[in-house]
């Protein structure tokens, strides 16, 4: 956990990996969900869109680490799971936009589902506007349908996954390390796709904490 958290802790893409999933230490889990209550019920009871934009940047602040010392080890079938599964692919997003928004467009090329209109992403997705859907996913947790944003978490991992899939497969020849590395990405991608599914289906039944 940094030190300083004014200033942002720089995050690279080779740690997403090692932040997703884990089990929830008995010291650490009612704050986690705690939190995690407090910041979705604080941003739906303002009408300040300023706060909801605070909440959503809070990263940019403060770093990716902040959060990981308070969710990143809670069960993916939670409040605090999913929570902190969108900030994580936002930090991603924010870090590496170029490298992201090449997945993300392959992703849309190659798949014949219907996640690209679920995401509402523009097509083409660049940089820039994969930065704002990240964005807007986030902020539809806290202001709009917890529901729906979860949903457009799960068909952004979705894209994701099939676009790391697709560039493994051209640089397997060329670049078999490169390949490899994009293949694991692509099945955290397709987990943390389930993930966000379940987490749906279980917000839905009243029974997301």
């Amino acid at each position: 956990m940094a030190e300083n958290f004014h200033k942002p802790t720089q995050y690279s893409t080779d740690k997403f990996d090692t932040y997703v999933g884990g089990e929830d230490p008995a010291q650490i889990m009612r704050a986690a969900h705690d939190t995690a209550h407090a910041l979705v019920d604080g941003a739906r009871n303002t009408d300040d869109p300023a706060v909801v934009d605070r909440i959503v940047a809070y990263t940019d602040k403060n770093g990716i680490d902040a959060l990981a010392e308070l969710w990143s080890r809670s069960s993916p079938s939670s409040l605090p799971g999913a929570l902190w599964r969108i900030y994580l692919l936002r930090a991603v997003i924010q870090q590496d936009a170029v490298g992201t928004s090449l997945l993300f467009q392959r992703g849309i090329d190659t798949l014949t589902t219907i996640d690209a209109a679920v995401t509402g992403a523009v097509n083409p997705t660049g940089p820039n506007e994969i930065k704002d859907l990240a964005d807007q996913i986030l902020r539809g947790l806290f202001h709009g349908d917890f529901g729906v944003a979860l949903d457009r978490a799960a068909s952004f991992s979705r894209i994701l996954a099939s676009g790391s899939t697709s560039v493994a497969d051209d640089q397997e020849l060329l670049n078999p390390e490169r390949a490899s590395e994009l293949t694991t990405r692509a099945a955290r991608y397709s987990l943390m796709a389930l993930e966000f599914t379940a987490c749906a289906k279980l917000f839905r039944a009243g029974s997301l904490d």
